[in-house]
Formats: C-alpha cells, sequence, structure tokens
C-alpha cells in the first residue's frame, strides 16, 4: 500500500492510496495516514481510485480518522473508488457515513462548503 500526500490548489489536503487495503496494507499506511488527517483542520479527500480491494480493517481505518476529523472540525470525503471496493463500502453502510464521490469538482465544493446549521 503507498501513501501520496499533496495539497490541492484549493487547500484540500488530498491522500491518494495505491494497492490493497487489507491488513498488510491498513498496518503499512496506519501512522502515517492518521498523521496527515489529524494534524490539521484542512478538509481531506481521499482518493480511492487505485484502490483495488479494502478489508474491513481499512474500512476501520477511514472510519476512525474521519470521526477524529470531524471531532476537530474537519471534513473527509472519498473520491472515485473502484467498482469493487465502492460495493464493500456500500455494503458496509460506510457511505452513509462518509460521503463518496465520482467527481473531483463536486468533491472539493462539498468539502469546503460551509457546515450545515
Amino acid at each position: 500500500m503507498v501513501l501520496e500526500i499533496a495539497e490541492l490548489p484549493s487547500g484540500v489536503k488530498q491522500l491518494a492510496l495505491r494497492g490493497r487495503l487489507d491488513i498488510q496494507g491498513a498496518n503499512a499506511i496506519d501512522n502515517q495516514f492518521a498523521f496527515a488527517v489529524t494534524t490539521s483542520k484542512a478538509p481531506v479527500l481521499v482518493d480511492l481510485s487505485a484502490v483495488d480491494f479494502i478489508a474491513s480493517i481499512g474500512i476501520r481505518l477511514l472510519l476512525q480518522n474521519a470521526k477524529s476529523l470531524k471531532n476537530r472540525g474537519g471534513k473527509l470525503v472519498l473520491y472515485k473508488p473502484q467498482p469493487l471496493v465502492a460495493e464493500a463500502l456500500t455494503t458496509a453502510g460506510i457511505d452513509l457515513l462518509i460521503p463518496v464521490y465520482d467527481d473531483l469538482d463536486t468533491a472539493i465544493v462539498a468539502l469546503l462548503a460551509a457546515p450545515s446549521a
């Protein structure tokens, strides 16, 4: 599992994942991912377009960090999961807890929108 971190021109932090988000993959990026998410309140876009498999531990990694960021006043969204990964997220109900987008511009607009009252 590879984690690449970049800041988009909009100020959104992009975490691009590549590989399998199984136990080995999750363990390989856990600390770096958590540090990238929790060290600022910057909105975070997690790019899943190059993740070809996600296990329950990978889902847990996403949920824990999304919750941690939300508790600090930030937002996290998931971007462009492959069909198998999208199906796993939907089956687990994660798409009800963390917004999932297939369009980058829509995801960024959602991240930068003021929180609803």
